[in-house]
């Protein structure tokens, strides 16, 4: 397995396994108080649909980045392929729902509560570190992504931008 790969596990582990797992499960008291059957089961679609989008993005950024989500080990490349064709943010938006999935789960005020407290921290660390950053990395390219993506709500189609046309393997 590659640095990259190595990486973005470990990552996986420290980023959004304490936001979206060790947090709510600390303020749900170790998931001990469930909600009715339905809010569980949408809970839980909530968070396999989270979880899922979550790995699809971590693998995005070892194959086509070839680095890592984590900001002290980029990508070599901008990564605009996969999910990212729909919507710029979508590692945050799955951890969003993960957290959402068991705020439903357990009816828990307080993980919505740090839901929210997530929500202001991301969108500040975007604005103010991740959107600069990429823009003085990537120049035009992040540019021209930026104009045809949207950051937090998903696109009705995929972007056909550079290499993302029919012929691509992305």
């Amino acid at each position: 397995m590659s640095h990259a790969a190595w990486g973005s596990v470990l990552f996986f582990l420290v980023a959004p396994g304490v936001m979206g797992g060790v947090v709510p499960w600390l303020l749900t008291a170790g998931y001990s108080d469930p909600a009715a059957p339905v809010s569980v089961t949408l809970g839980l679609v909530l968070v396999v649909v989270g979880v899922t989008v979550l790995v699809a993005c971590f693998v995005q950024f070892v194959r086509e980045g070839r680095g890592t989500p984590a900001p002290v080990a980029p990508t070599q490349e901008l990564v605009v392929g996969g999910i990212y064709r729909w919507v710029r943010n979508p590692m945050y938006l799955a951890v969003g729902a993960i957290i959402l999935g068991q705020a439903v789960a357990f009816g828990s005020g307080a993980v919505v509560a740090w839901l929210a407290v997530f929500a202001v921290a991301v969108v500040s660390f975007v604005l103010g570190y991740e959107q600069p950053t990429l823009q003085a990395t990537y120049g035009e390219s992040y540019d021209e992504y930026r104009r045809h993506v949207p950051g937090w709500y998903p696109r009705l189609t995929p972007w056909q931008g550079p290499g993302q046309g029919p012929a691509s393997s992305r």
